[in-house]
């Protein structure tokens, strides 16, 4: 019991303390953490480690001692569907270790049926209690969606980007000229992909609806390194 709860404690950063927690306080996440983890201690867990990312104070965990623990099993927490932008890595943004999300990852961050499936597994099968979808501002994809940018099988994967575009009402310039623009899809297009799980994954909406698991979006400001919730 006193291991589940250190986990959690160091996990949501309630330690209380200021300075950069010790490798020595912090589990890696067990089977018995995870499963006393609720959706939203997941969240808060979340929250508190994007604002040690962004006040520098990470975790400074040892992660081979954590690939040793996590050799013959993981139990992450959280399932985060992300772009695969550079500076939006989720286990980073989010100061976790090795073991502690799962990381679905492509450009513009959408769902189809492939991550939908990986996120069932996380959910349902692997005990992951928290999904998030997360955008981030100066989206190259979202910018590509904006101006209709036809090249090989990227015009494919912008096609399931624009009813995001088309959601969006501006009179002004609806290309990625438009920073405001830009950004209201963006948004649009975190909102949209949170409701596609819903409406797509009948296993997903049943655990949501039981309180099983929590389904939410975030924006990542890529500036700043702040993320901001819906």
């Amino acid at each position: 019991m006193k291991k589940i709860l250190a986990a959690l404690v160091v996990a949501a950063g309630l330690t209380g303390c200021a300075s950069v927690a010790p490798s020595s306080s912090y589990t890696t996440m067990d089977k018995a953490a995870q499963s006393a983890t609720t959706a939203d201690a997941a969240l808060a867990a979340l929250k508190a480690g994007n604002a040690r990312f962004v006040s520098g104070n990470m975790i400074k965990r040892d992660l081979m001692k954590q690939v040793k623990a996590t050799g013959y099993g993981q139990y992450p927490i959280a399932s985060i569907v992300s772009c695969i932008d550079s500076r939006a890595g989720p286990e980073i943004v989010f100061d976790q270790g090795i073991g502690d999300v799962f990381s679905a990852r492509v450009a513009g961050n959408f769902v189809n049926e492939d991550i939908l499936g990986s996120l069932e597994f996380g959910s349902k099968a692997a005990g992951s209690k928290l999904i998030v979808v997360l955008g981030h501002t100066s989206c190259g994809a979202i910018k590509g969606a904006c101006d209709d940018v036809v090249l090989g099988n990227l015009t494919g994967m912008l096609a399931k980007i624009k009813p995001a575009v088309s959601s969006v009402s501006s009179t002004g310039d609806r290309s990625s000229k438009n920073d405001a623009f830009v950004q209201m899809v963006a948004e649009a297009n975190v909102k949209r992909t949170v409701n596609d799980i819903f409406v797509r994954s009948p296993v997903l909406k049943a655990m949501a609806d039981k309180g099983e698991i929590k389904i939410v979006g975030a924006m990542l400001d890529v500036k700043t390194g702040v993320v901001s919730w819906y």
